[in-house]
Order: C-alpha cells, then sequence, then structure tokens
C-alpha cells in the first residue's frame, strides 16, 4: 500500500535528509587511495552513533555493515571489508539510510578515488543526467512508468544499460515502501504518483558491451549481496528522496538545490 506523509512527517524527512547529505559527504571526502571500505563503514557507524540514529542497513537481511560500498564493476551492495583498500581511480559507489523519529533516510552516490578520466566522467554523468531525467517525471498525477521510462530511455541512447533487478521504491516509516521504481518501463503504466509520496529514485548503469543483444543481466556474488554488471564494466550508482508536490518535485537529499534544473 502506497504510504502518504503528514506534514509533520515530511519535515522530519526534511531533517532526516539534511542529516544524511553530511554523512554521505564525509564519507567521500574520507574515500582516498589506502583507505578501506571498511574504515569507511566505521566512520559512517561513528557519524550514525554521534547523531543518535539508527543505522537501516546493519542487519537488514542479514545485511553485515552500516553501509554499501561497491567497486569499479560492482553496483550496489558492496560489503566493506578491510581487505577492499581504495586505489587511485577506482570508481566507488557508496550507499548509506538510517531511522530518525520513525522515519527513513536513505541516499546513494558514486564518486572517482582521485582523479576522473574521460570514461568515468561520463558514466557518472550518464547516471545523474538519467536521474534527473526520472526526478523531472515524479510529479502528481503521473505514473511510476512515467519515471522508469525517462530514466531507461536516456540510459539507452547514451550507449549504457540500466540495472533491471533492482529498482527504486517509497521511503517512509520503512526503508523499502510501495510503489517500487525500475529503471526501465512504459510511459503511462503503473501506480498513480500523488503530493505528498517520498519515493527514492536510484539508476544503475553500465557501459553496453557492444556484443550485448539486451539480454546481458546483472549478477550476485558468492556472499549473497554484491551486484555485479555481467562482463566486469565500471558501474555507477545514484540516489536521490524526493517529495511528490503539487508542483515541481522536492528533492529532499539535493546538496544543491538548483542541481538537475534547467
Amino acid at each position: 500500500m502506497i504510504q502518504l506523509k503528514s506534514k509533520a512527517e515530511i519535515e522530519i524527512l526534511r531533517e532526516n535528509a539534511e542529516l544524511i547529505n553530511e554523512f554521505l559527504g564525509e564519507l567521500i571526502r574520507a574515500a582516498q587511495p589506502g583507505v578501506s571500505t571498511a574504515e569507511l563503514d566505521q566512520l559512517a557507524e561513528s557519524l550514525m552513533a554521534k547523531a543518535g540514529v539508527t543505522s537501516a542497513f546493519k542487519g537488514y537481511r542479514g545485511f553485515p555493515a552500516s553501509i554499501c560500498a561497491s567497486i569499479n564493476e560492482e553496483i550496489v551492495h558492496g560489503i566493506p571489508s578491510p581487505d577492499r583498500v581504495l586505489r587511485e581511480g577506482d570508481l566507488l559507489s557508496v550507499d548509506t539510510g538510517f531511522a530518525r523519529q520513525g522515519l527513513y533516510a536513505d541516499k546513494g552516490d558514486t564518486v572517482v578515488v582521485g582523479t576522473p578520466t574521460e570514461e568515468t566522467a561520463e558514466l557518472i554523468g550518464v547516471a545523474r543526467e538519467a536521474l534527473w531525467r526520472g526526478i523531472d517525471q515524479a510529479r502528481h498525477g503521473r505514473r511510476v512508468g512515467d519515471i522508469s521510462h525517462a530514466i531507461g530511455s536516456h540510459v539507452a541512447e547514451r550507449g549504457y544499460r540500466a540495472v533491471r533487478r533492482f529498482v527504486g521504491h517509497g521511503i517512509g516509516r520503512e526503508m523499502h515502501e510501495d510503489p517500487q521504481i525500475p529503471n526501465e518501463g512504459e510511459p503511462g503504466r503503473g501506480p498513480k504518483l500523488k503530493a505528498g509520496m517520498v519515493v527514492a529514485i536510484e539508476p544503475m548503469v553500465w557501459k553496453r558491451d557492444p556484443h550485448d543483444d539486451g539480454t546481458d543481466e546483472e549478477w550476485v556474488a558468492d556472499d549473497d549481496w554484491t551486484v555485479l554488471t555481467p562482463n566486469g564494466q565500471r558501474s555507477a550508482h545514484v540516489e536521490e528522496m524526493v517529495l511528490i508536490t503539487k508542483g515541481k518535485p522536492e528533492v529532499l537529499t539535493a546538496t544543491d538545490k538548483s542541481e538537475g534544473w534547467s
């Protein structure tokens, strides 16, 4: 069942969004060559403890950490480890979430450790462009398929692929609520969007292999969590929490409120 949020809940979600922005900013600044993903997870736990919030990830279906740290061909759900040490040029996706005052926050971003190449800059750029095209469709009266189509069509036009098995979602009293928001879809299909809904939109993309006939799929590693690209391509994952209003979508987790809008 899709849950609309009250004015009081929306205010808490705004506060949660500001806080998770601070957390993710700290984690990204700490992501330097020589730092392990376990150290980043320890930093996240320290930030959460200091703020008095509860990790949304740790213990969720047995997940052992407070962040997902996915490197290069790992798309999402990478498990932090002291053995995964960042190197110059690595592509790192960090995803984290917490609960505060009965409501959740969830955000992810992908950065290059050190200096980006043209290839990695383009990959992240395509993911972010797709994200904002999806956000632009997150309006009262439209449908989930409008978001999905905006993301998937842009990714395909740029010569990239979007993850199919893992999707965006509603968020609020639970970390994952209805509706599910795929990264591909048909416009005009799916649940209708209503003012008061809060959703997490999260494209996950990789460069399409020239020999991919459209059937290549992401796969899950033996740890039952880490999602990888089909042929070792690097990937990017970006995620924002969005409040649907009667007017323009309000991107709760945007660090720059003018970002993405023309």
